[in-house]
């Protein structure tokens, strides 16, 4: 190919013009210039997920207020690089009763323990389940798991709640 001397041959200009009536085709044909930039990209190969698994809960209910509990409480407690003992404290003024509070300090100090999870580490994942009616209160079940894979183990906690939705116990056995 010869290029004349008074038009220098310019191959970035012809890309540029080139883009150019893609996109205002894109756009004559209602498409965002967005979609035919990435249709010229291939598509990353997608990986196998997990289906997104709801969290749902009932103002009021033990096994929800236990939940919310345990929840915030590990996650105060288990940000390794900035924990937020302020928070953590908070969340025990909350939700436990004063007397339990004191029990439960009481306990720590015997224990070398955090006595919310009854362990010296924060789980890596919990779940909660109801367990029914006890006398005047409700028993929840938080089981705790500790580390991942083969080195993984579980401990089973009977959180005791009163009428009105306050932690007055933690115990390895229930209370039924």
């Amino acid at each position: 190919m010869t290029t004349h001397p008074s038009r220098p041959h310019r191959p970035a200009r012809r890309a540029a013009v080139a883009t150019a009536l893609a996109v205002a085709v894109a756009v004559g044909l209602g498409v965002s210039t967005q979609v035919s930039a990435q249709a010229s990209v291939p598509a990353p190969a997608r990986t196998a997920t997990a289906a997104p698994q709801p969290v749902t809960g009932t103002q009021g209910q033990p096994l929800t207020r236990v939940a919310d509990f345990y929840g915030a409480y590990i996650d105060a407690k288990g940000d390794y690089t900035d924990p937020d003992a302020t928070l953590a404290k908070a969340l025990r003024a909350h939700y436990l009763t004063p007397d339990f509070a004191t029990r439960l300090a009481a306990w720590e100090n015997a224990n070398g323990a955090d006595g919310v999870l009854r362990a010296q580490n924060v789980p890596t994942r919990w779940t909660v389940t109801d367990n029914g009616a006890v006398g005047m209160g409700h028993e929840v079940v938080v089981t705790l798991t500790f580390g991942s894979g083969t080195t993984a183990h579980t401990t089973k906690l009977f959180v005791l709640l009163e009428r009105y939705n306050r932690v007055v116990d933690i115990q390895t056995t229930s209370s039924r």
